[in-house]
């Protein structure tokens, strides 16, 4: 009996059963008005300012990505503690992103305090956010806690970088369980918001990189270098992922990839590479198909390394943890 019970233990201790936790009405009884709320803000924040839906969806993968859902993308840093949010690659994350989950928390705190986790806004409203600038729907769950530790050391090799190989990028996104498929379905998201010149300049400027030869529409790149001329010096030049629907979210993407618009060298890469060409293919092709393969992975991805009950909490403020002392 011990034995048994020893192993019903760790069974009902396991991270991939507590995600069995996670509901559609989560919130239903404790938080009756959190969708409304939610749905509300996200939609003023996105009429004022049309960038926060691709920024909120760059920030759940960027949070995701990095030890799942969490929240820890979210924390602030201390003068003991540099959080998720100040490495690197996270330098360029736009602040409508993260001003639409503060006010969302700050809402639904006045009206059900302690109760929803920051984890759940941000997965929350970058649903809605995707469906509202045309995507699909993808079907969230929540009862997700925010996680107690956010550490700059732990994003590195979590996150694809432009520059890096089609072999590294497949890595990174199978070491957190994704299959090339949902791998290219995700890369979709870059039919919305933009990337900064210093992540592309090396196509544009040099007749090649470390990646093989660029291949990008001649027009395109004439028109990118004027863009980009003092990226140097102005570090917050710009250009959209989707240079024709920029704002909607649609298989665009897919499309400029076979035509050369493909902004970044990693999008390059995965229209010609043998592995990915054929699902770029069929995406650019139907739609619909994109659609639905790209809401199953990001319901995947939402409901990754889950943290639930005393592996997190429910923070009170979402940029520092509810031990903070000052």
């Amino acid at each position: 009996m011990k034995s048994f019970g020893l192993c019903l233990f760790i069974l009902l201790s396991s991270p991939y059963l507590l995600q069995a936790n996670l509901s559609s009405d989560y919130y239903t009884k404790t938080c009756p008005e959190f969708e409304q709320t939610l749905v509300q803000i996200v939609t003023d924040k996105q009429i004022a300012a049309p960038t926060t839906a691709a920024g909120t969806l760059r920030l759940f993968f960027h949070d995701c990505m990095v030890d799942g859902c969490d929240a820890s993308i979210l924390v602030a840093s201390t003068p003991r503690k540099t959080s998720e949010r100040d490495a690197d690659i996270n330098h360029s994350l736009p602040g409508d992103a993260f001003d639409v989950i503060t006010r969302i928390k700050t809402a639904v705190e006045l009206k059900c305090p302690n109760v929803v986790s920051c984890s759940d806004i941000l997965v929350g409203a970058t649903r809605s956010l995707v469906t509202m600038v045309g995507g699909p729907r993808i079907n969230v769950k929540f009862g997700r806690k925010d996680s107690l530790v956010s550490d700059m050391n732990r994003v590195e090799g979590k996150l694809a970088r432009p520059n890096m190989t089609m072999d590294h990028i497949i890595s990174i996104f199978e070491s957190s369980g994704l299959t090339v498929q949902e791998m290219v379905a995700l890369v979709g998201a870059h039919t919305i918001g933009f990337s900064h010149c210093k992540e592309f300049a090396s196509r544009i400027f040099n007749k090649s990189d470390q990646n093989g030869p660029v291949e990008m529409n001649p027009k395109y790149a004439a028109e990118l270098r004027k863009l980009c001329a003092n990226y140097t010096k102005d570090e917050e030049m710009s250009a959209f992922n989707d240079v024709f629907t920029p704002g909607k979210f649609d298989n665009m993407y897919y499309k400029n990839l076979k035509h050369g618009y493909g902004l970044l060298q990693s999008d390059h890469a995965i229209a010609f590479d043998n592995r990915t060409r054929s699902l770029v293919d069929l995406y650019a092709e139907n739609e619909t198909a994109f659609f639905d393969a790209f809401a199953k992975a990001m319901e995947k991805v939402s409901e990754k390394n889950v943290k639930t009950g005393k592996l997190g909490e429910v923070r009170r403020r979402c940029d520092q943890y509810n031990d903070y002392k000052g």
